[in-house]
């Protein structure tokens, strides 16, 4: 078995690879292994519900019912966002995506929410 490296956030030795990413059963963390050699560029991985990479631009369609706050309108699950942004470093620390929404205009949604389409 390879020596895989220790989680970088919680320091935990139980880390596996799954793909190009190594991930941390105990944090939930994920990382690409480059980044331990300053290959890259350090920013956390944003996964989908699904576990997929996101990237800017991509295409998500959202996966269950969002209620909008302070209004009783409602985002369908199966509704498509196109070209999102990503928030590598949210404020608030869960909405990690920055789009617009047809028929609800702009707003930041959890990847948790999404999946790759």
């Amino acid at each position: 078995m390879d020596n895989l490296p220790n989680c970088p956030k919680c320091n935990s030795e139980y880390t596996y690879e799954d793909g190009n990413l190594l991930i941390c059963p105990e944090c939930a963390y994920e990382w690409i292994p480059e980044s331990e050699d300053g290959n890259n560029s350090g920013e956390n991985v944003i996964t989908d519900a699904n576990g997929n990479v996101l990237d800017d631009g991509d295409t998500v369609t959202i996966i269950r019912d969002l209620k909008l706050k302070g209004s009783t309108s409602v985002i369908k699950r199966g509704t498509k966002v196109k070209n999102i942004r990503l928030i590598h470093n949210p404020a608030d620390g869960e909405h990690d995506i920055d789009c617009k929404v047809d028929g609800f205009g702009a707003m930041f949604l959890k990847s948790k929410v999404v999946k790759k389409v």
